[in-house]
């Protein structure tokens, strides 16, 4: 039957997966780091994914296509909530937003000035999930207007403050050169010069393979194209800010 049903384009698909997370029906699945349309009678027409989809990579055609199985839907739907509850799932990669309030900007300096006053635990600053550079999507939402951290991976456990005085207002992203395979120049790039970034902050480590990480985020700077506020802060291993 010809009927409504959505068309994806792969190449213009970042693979952030954002379709496949809004559509409930289970039509769409990632692929090889793309989105791809698995069955037509999963897909009912109406186009929930559409919204979700930051490059526009998802559009409506009128084709041949198997009708709306609502049923097979639904049979699809009770097969993976029990596979999520045999194995559970992985949330390594699922979006997620934080929305971090006023006390946020409170001083909580974790120690007591006064014996009348009580203890205040500093309040995390971390803003999105998920924060490796392997895993963020490149057009993740809230890289528009952001400030973007780019840190090692060991720098908030070297400094005490670090979600106080890097973290805060800004998107933070980490990556450890000696660990994950592949260079972070692409990705960053892609990151850099797809988004409306205000500006660019580095915070590595003073060992040497943690320069690939600050070398990384400058030539992706100037393969972006663009001119932005930038800066780079390097940690002693006990703490301390070197430069």
């Amino acid at each position: 039957m010809i009927r409504r049903i959505i068309h994806i384009d792969e190449e213009k698909c970042t693979g952030c997966g954002l379709c496949a997370e809004a559509c409930h029906e289970g039509a769409i699945a990632m692929v090889d780091g793309k989105a791809k349309l698995m069955r037509d009678d999963y897909c009912d027409g109406l186009g929930d994914c559409l919204p979700a989809c930051p490059t526009e990579a998802i559009s409506f055609v009128e084709r041949e296509a198997a009708a709306y199985d609502e049923a097979a839907v639904e049979e699809n739907k009770k097969r993976k909530a029990a596979h999520k509850a045999v194995a559970g799932g992985c949330p390594g990669s699922r979006m997620q937003l934080f929305n971090r309030t006023q006390e946020n900007e409170t001083d909580a300096k974790g120690a007591q000035t006064e014996a009348s006053e009580p203890y205040t635990a500093p309040a995390s600053e971390l803003r999105q999930w998920p924060v490796q550079i392997k895993l963020v999507p490149v057009n993740a939402p809230y890289f528009k207007d952001a400030k973007l951290l780019i840190a090692a991976d060991c720098t908030a456990y070297a400094y005490a403050r670090f979600h106080q005085d890097f973290m805060r207002g800004k998107v933070t992203i980490v990556g450890c050169p000696k660990l994950d395979e592949g260079d972070y120049t692409e990705k960053l790039t892609q990151i850099i010069s797809q988004n409306d970034i205000r500006s660019v902050t580095i915070v590595r480590m003073e060992v040497p393979c943690c320069k690939g990480l600050e070398q990384a985020a400058v030539n992706a700077l100037k393969a972006s194209g663009k001119f932005l506020p930038w800066q780079s802060v390097t940690l002693s291993l006990d703490g301390r800010i070197l430069d």
